[in-house]
């Protein structure tokens, strides 16, 4: 079974798992505000980035990472194929 066909990436590119996402990138990108002032407060804001732009364009950078594909469509497309 490849990675897009595992239950992580199904739920990643669930709409739950967009949700989650962005909720998390917004709750790291608050963290760090909080602590602007610092470098890890500046650190953190970037990398909040991450999960919020990949949950609010439908993508998954892990599955990138294990050969699969990094749209959410094709990942469920691959689920329903199997």
């Amino acid at each position: 079974m490849s990675f897009a066909e595992s239950g992580f990436a199904q739920f990643t590119s669930s709409p739950a798992g967009r949700i989650v996402r962005i909720v998390a990138g917004l709750a790291i990108i608050l963290w760090g505000y909080s602590a602007r002032a610092t470098t890890l407060g500046l650190v953190l804001m970037v990398i909040g980035l991450v999960p919020l732009i990949a949950g609010a364009f439908d993508l998954c950078f892990f599955s990138a990472l294990f050969g699969g594909p990094m749209g959410g469509a094709r990942i469920r497309a691959l689920k329903r194929k199997g």
